[in-house]
């Protein structure tokens, strides 16, 4: 089986949140079980900079102008890369500019990557063709809909990382993306009176994951679904959405080898965290005490992650 994952971050080589993580361990683990895996990005500076062997696989003129589709490799992992320097290559981070703004064409950056990922269904790559393609996230959300409109030539998977963040741009973008008015309604991309990237992955894809059993279940409840529970309600009852839990990469995560400490350590050496502590007390200017409470915890600061309502 060839599967092909469509996202827009990979770590090491840029990461703004935990779908980094996924694309940086996930192709890799299918690989060692056998499964011939790669992946499609657009081609950001810290991304292109990485890839140091990639080479021209074809050129195309697209609706979002010309690109060159370069393949190389990282860690073992074929990597696609979309390289459009006028879309892509730009500094910071790839979904706003250094003032915050989202860059008024992310509709024409991101329904680019869906549009790639949909044309190696087809054979933009003449020499490699995935059976499966793994959309994450909004910025791939339009390659399940890119794969509808192409007559489904390989199954959709799309996984949720962040359900919060949705993809939406005014609905006279269509005219520019190249997928059919047609799919523009309640049963398709409309949201809200909008084009909605998540929803077109949601609706559209052969199956949904979502990052845990629990989140799975969470988002076709209004509280957590910002909107979307009632599709997800219907794929869950149609069979089509499950949730995978994440896991820690050991090779990362790891106290004993960490970089980062101030301190290493192991369980058989648990003393040496009080280090840690003591260089988090230091640098977030708090009283240097051994015996005070150090709790910590990440999550998006935007949304209630990792805890129930009132934690």
């Amino acid at each position: 089986m060839q599967v092909l994952h469509v996202c827009s971050e990979m770590f090491p080589l840029l990461k703004t949140g935990g779908l980094a993580d996924v694309i940086g361990a996930l192709p890799a683990a299918q690989i060692a079980e056998g499964i011939d895996t790669r992946v499609l990005l657009p081609a950001f500076p810290d991304i292109r900079r990485g890839i140091t062997d990639a080479q021209v696989v074809t050129r195309r003129d697209t609706f979002a102008g010309r690109i060159t589709l370069l393949f190389g490799h990282f860690n073992g992992v074929g990597i696609y890369l979309i390289d459009a320097p006028h879309l892509y290559d730009r500094p910071g981070s790839p979904y706003h500019d250094t003032n915050q703004h989202a860059y008024t064409d992310n509709v024409l950056r991101f329904a680019l990557l869906g549009w790639v990922g949909s044309e190696m269904a087809c054979g933009l790559d003449p020499f490699w063709r995935p059976d499966v393609v793994h959309a994450h996230d909004w910025h791939a959300g339009l390659t399940p809909a890119y794969l509808a409109a192409r007559g489904h030539p390989a199954k959709s998977v799309f996984t949720v990382h962040n359900l919060a963040y949705q993809g939406m741009f005014y609905s006279w973008h269509m005219n520019e993306i190249e997928l059919p008015w047609s799919f523009y309604n309640m049963h398709g991309l409309e949201f809200n009176g909008q084009l909605s990237f998540l929803k077109a992955g949601l609706y559209y894809a052969d199956h949904i994951t979502a990052v845990s059993p629990t989140y799975a279940r969470e988002i076709t409840e209004p509280q957590f679904a910002y909107g979307m529970e009632g599709l997800l309600r219907q794929r869950q009852h149609e069979g089509r959405l499950s949730g995978i839990l994440n896991g820690v990469d050991s090779n990362i995560w790891n106290p004993q080898n960490d970089l980062l400490l101030a301190a290493r350590y192991d369980r058989d050496s648990l003393e040496d965290k009080a280090e840690n502590k003591r260089q988090l007390q230091i640098a977030m200017g708090l009283k240097v005490d051994d015996k005070a409470p150090a709790v910590c915890r990440g999550q998006p600061p935007d949304q209630p992650e990792g805890a129930g309502p009132g934690a």
